[in-house]
């Protein structure tokens, strides 16, 4: 494995990081277990969930993925060895069975002191906001929704201000960002230094070969404000595994049983860039999977590429992605394409 630091701080991460949101939907308890055992053996010592997981989120489901962590806490006694983040939801119609009101301190404060009941834990690492809480391009949206755009943005201060107080009683430890925008990233960072608050630490944003639009203003933010990017949908919902090649629908597939969750990832520009970085792949002796992750790998703004799996084969394969090196001819042809079929998958 190879390891970095969680941006401004002491805090040693594995840069392949352990995604979680199918446990409870698509995994059971065991399985996620299972996988929790064999990432650590691994040397993977960061791991990401959220409240809202797993995902699609439903009432029933809701924290399920948490408590999935609790009970492997509990029971091997590992907490001492994981880097562990959480997420407090947005606002939205897809989270209203969560809470309504936004990011304020009352809703914060009960997101984090649930959490860490779910987590049978006594702090959490890294406590990052899932998405803003005004209208931005995130989610399948290519362009600023400036015509249904929440007026207001959110209350900056009063955001960092409550994650202080948590960030003081040890509850917390960090601090991020998720699904944001140069301008919100660089609001939050400008109001951390007015005020003496905590500093965001990283940001957790959709990059993949077929969405790189993280490069378009993000990436100089990250590089000069050293705020990482902790990658996530790097295979693009399963996409760039190449499994839904020629219209397949494989069995127990989140896009099989999904459909709407790869919808911004099927058009046909992503469909014909898949195939060429399939080519891309086959010529130098590599699978798509192991293509794809190695790329974002090595970039140099990327702290942490969040991997996930439902098969145990294919988290032996992620994990596996950390020992492939890609030469400059393989980085030029996949440039190529990307000059070619830029960005095809919001």
């Amino acid at each position: 494995m190879k390891y970095t630091t969680l941006p401004n701080t002491d805090v040693k991460v594995s840069k392949i990081c352990l995604g979680t949101m199918t446990w409870g939907r698509q995994n059971t308890e065991a399985e996620g277990h299972e996988q929790m055992d064999y990432a650590l053996e691994q040397g993977v010592n960061f791991f990401d969930t959220a409240e809202l997981y797993s995902v699609p989120a439903t009432p029933e489901t809701y924290g399920a993925t948490e408590k999935i962590i609790g009970s492997w806490f509990k029971k091997t006694g590992n907490r001492d060895k994981v880097v562990l983040a959480s997420k407090i939801a947005g606002g939205g119609d897809y989270t209203a069975h969560i809470r309504t009101g936004g990011f304020n301190r009352k809703n914060i404060s009960e997101a984090i002191e649930g959490s860490l009941k779910r987590l049978q834990t006594d702090y959490i690492d890294l406590y990052q906001l899932h998405w803003p809480d005004r209208g931005v391009n995130c989610f399948g949206v290519r362009d600023y929704p400036y015509k249904t755009s929440a007026e207001e943005a959110e209350k900056h201060l009063e955001i960092l201000e409550t994650l202080n107080d948590f960030v003081k009683e040890g509850k917390i430890k960090h601090v991020g960002l998720s699904n944001e925008t140069p301008w919100g990233t660089m609001k939050y960072l400008q109001t951390a230094e007015q005020h003496g608050l905590p500093r965001m630490v990283t940001i957790q944003n959709s990059y993949s070969l077929i969405h790189r639009g993280y490069e378009v203003g993000m990436s100089e933010v990250s590089m000069r404000e050293n705020i990482g990017l902790l990658a996530y949908s790097p295979l693009a919902q399963g996409v760039l595994t190449g499994k839904y090649i020629d219209g397949k629908t494989p069995e127990g597939a989140r896009g099989t049983l999904f459909p709407r969750f790869i919808a911004r990832y099927k058009n046909e520009g992503s469909e014909k860039a898949v195939l060429e970085y399939q080519k891309i792949a086959t010529k130098h002796g590599l699978t798509l999977t192991e293509l794809s992750l190695a790329y974002i790998n090595q970039l140099p703004f990327v702290t942490s590429n969040i991997i996930g799996a439902t098969k145990m084969s294919q988290l032996k394969e992620n994990i596996n992605s950390i020992n492939i090196e890609l030469s400059e001819d393989i980085l030029a042809e996949i440039e190529a394409v990307h000059t070619m079929i830029p960005n095809p998958a919001p």
